[in-house]
C-alpha cells in the first residue's frame, strides 16, 4: 500500500482522537467521543498493518489474541466500580509495550544507531519501564493487594532522587556511547525499580494525581516509540495522551491544593497509632447516630436534597440503589442534586461514571462551585462514603494537612446525614469535625445496605398512603 494512503489513514485516525477527546469533555457527548476515539484507533491499526515493512502477520495475530484475552479478563473481573484499577492496568501494559519495543530496537541496532535514535530509545524505555512498574504498584494499592497508606523509610526521598539521577546519567552516557550495552540494561533495570519506589510512599488520597501522571508518562513513552519506529500516528497519539494526562494531573493537584512535589515526596496520609488515638479522643461522646427510618422521614419532608458521593459508594456498589432513591424522591416532588468533587473516588470522573451507569440524569450532576452555592438552601445533605472532600478542616484550620483544599460545603445544609461504616479517617489520615457538628447525624452501615433500608422505608410510606 502506498505511503500516501497510509498517511491519509493516520490523518483520519489523529482527527478522530482529537474529536474523541473533545467529545469526552461533556458528559452528554462522552459516550460518542469514546466511540469516535475507538474508531480512530481502529483506522490507525489498519493503516499500520498495511505498511510494507511487515513481513509476516503470525506474531501480530498472536499479539492480538493475547491482548484480546487480557483485555477481556480485565473487563470481566474488574467491574466498573473499580474503574481506577482498570485504568492503572491499561497504563501498565501501555508502558510495558513501549519499553519492550525500545529494548527490541536496541537489541536489533545496538552500536549502529546514532545519538538521536539512542536518545529517543532511552527516553522511551525509561518512561515506559517507570510507567509499567509504577502503574502495577498503583493497581496493587487501589486493589488493596498492597497497603494503601504511604510506605516510608529513612532517607527515602534522597535515595529515590539519587537513583533517578543515576539513571538519567546512564541515559546521557548512552546517547554518546550507544555500544555499551551493559549500561543500557542497567538503565532498564533501574527504570523498572524507580517505578516501584516513586509510588511506594504515595497514599490513596493522591491516587487521582498519580494515575494522571502515569497516563502522561505512558503517552510520552508512546510518542518516543513513534520517533523510534518512524510512525506518525504513534507520535500524535502519544503527544495527545501525554499532554492530556499532564494537564489533568495539574487540575487534580489544584483540586486538592497540593503541589507535585508534595504528592510525590510528601508521604501524605500516613496514619500512626498516636494519630488514631487522638481521633478516638476527638470523637468521644460527641457523635449523634441515626437510623434508616429517621433518615427516610427527613428526606420525605425535604424540598431539596444534596448528595455527596465518595469512594465508599464505589466500594459497596451502591450507585443503583442511590439512583432509585433519587427517582422515588423526585416522584414525590423533592428536588435531588448530586455534588461531585473533582477528586471524589480514586480518579477524575469516577463518581460521574458510576452515577451515569445508574441512570442519574447528567443535569443532576453538579460540579464543586454550583454545588456549594446550593448547600445553604438544602434541607438535607447526604454524604455517601466520602470523607476528605467534605472535611471542614480544609476551610477552618490553616495548620491542617488539607488546609486550602477546595471541599464540598455539606455542613452548610440544614441537616447532614453521613453514611459511613465507621469513624475511620479518610485517605488524608485526619479527623473530620463534620461528624460531630450540631447539624450532623451518622448512619453507621454499608452504603448499599443503608440506602436500601432508607428506600424501603420511603416505599413503605408510599404504599400505606395509596
Amino acid at each position: 500500500m502506498s505511503p500516501q494512503f497510509i498517511n491519509f489513514l493516520y490523518f483520519i485516525g489523529a482527527l478522530c482522537f482529537i474529536l474523541g477527546i473533545k467529545g469526552m469533555t461533556d458528559p452528554k457527548t462522552a459516550r460518542l467521543g469514546n466511540i469516535i476515539a475507538a474508531v480512530g484507533m481502529l483506522v490507525a491499526v489498519i493503516g499500520t498493518l498495511l505498511k510494507k515493512e511487515i513481513v509476516s502477520y503470525e506474531w501480530i495475530a498472536l499479539g492480538f489474541i493475547i491482548g484480546g484475552i487480557i483485555g477481556a479478563l480485565i473487563a470481566i473481573f474488574i467491574p466498573l466500580t473499580r474503574l481506577p484499577e482498570r485504568i492503572a492496568l491499561s497504563h501498565a501494559f501501555g508502558g510495558l509495550a513501549a519499553s519492550l519495543v525500545g529494548i527490541a530496537k536496541y537489541y536489533e541496532l545496538g552500536a549502529e544507531m546514532g545519538s538521536a535514535k539512542m536518545a529517543a530509545i532511552g527516553f522511551e524505555v525509561l518512561f515506559g519501564s517507570m510507567t509499567f512498574t509504577g502503574s502495577m504498584m498503583a493497581f496493587g494499592k487501589l486493589a488493596e493487594i498492597l497497603p494503601s497508606p504511604p510506605i516510608t523509610y529513612k532517607f527515602q526521598n534522597q535515595s529515590n532522587i539519587l537513583i533517578f539521577m543515576a539513571t538519567i546519567a546512564l541515559w546521557i552516557y548512552l546517547i554518546f556511547n550507544p555500544a555499551t550495552s551493559h549500561f543500557f540494561y542497567i538503565m532498564v533495570g533501574l527504570a523498572f525499580l524507580i517505578g516501584i519506589l516513586i509510588v511506594l510512599p504515595i497514599g490513596g488520597a493522591d491516587m487521582p494525581v498519580v494515575i494522571c501522571l502515569l497516563n502522561s508518562y505512558a503517552g510520552l513513552a508512546a510518542a518516543a516509540t513513534g520517533f523510534v519506529l518512524e510512525n506518525y500516528i504513534l507520535i500524535v497519539a502519544g503527544a495527545l495522551d501525554g499532554g492530556a494526562g499532564f494537564i489533568l494531573a495539574i487540575l487534580m493537584s489544584r483540586a486538592m491544593n497540593r503541589s507535585f512535589a508534595n504528592v510525590l515526596f510528601g508521604a501524605f496520609g500516613a496514619v500512626t497509632e498516636e494519630s488514631l488515638k487522638k481521633q478516638e479522643e476527638f470523637y468521644a461522646g460527641k457523635v449523634k447516630s441515626t437510623t434508616p427510618e429517621e433518615v427516610a422521614y427527613l428526606l420525605e419532608n425535604a424540598r431539596l436534597v444534596m448528595v455527596a458521593p465518595g469512594y465508599g459508594l464505589a466500594v459497596s456498589q451502591a450507585q443503583f440503589v442511590l439512583g432509585e432513591l433519587a427517582k422515588v424522591l423526585k416522584s414525590k416532588g423533592i428536588d435531588v442534586k448530586f455534588a461531585i468533587h473533582p477528586v471524589a473516588g480514586r480518579m477524575p470522573g469516577h463518581m460521574n461514571v458510576l452515577l451515569a451507569e445508574a441512570g442519574v440524569p447528567y443535569e443532576d450532576l453538579l460540579e464543586l462551585e454550583p454545588s456549594n452555592a446550593l448547600f445553604p438552601e438544602a434541607d438535607v445533605a447526604i454524604v455517601v462514603g466520602a470523607n476528605d472532600v467534605v472535611n471542614p478542616l480544609a476551610r477552618e484550620d490553616k495548620a491542617s494537612p488539607i488546609a486550602g483544599m477546595p471541599i464540598l460545603d455539606v455542613d452548610k445544609a440544614r441537616t447532614v446525614v453521613v453514611i459511613k461504616r465507621s469513624l475511620a479517617p479518610g485517605f488524608a489520615g485526619v479527623s473530620n469535625p463534620l461528624f460531630i457538628k450540631e447539624n450532623s447525624l451518622m448512619l453507621f452501615a454499608d452504603a448499599k445496605q443503608a440506602l436500601q433500608e432508607i428506600l424501603n422505608n420511603i416505599k413503605g410510606v408510599v404504599s400505606r398512603l395509596h
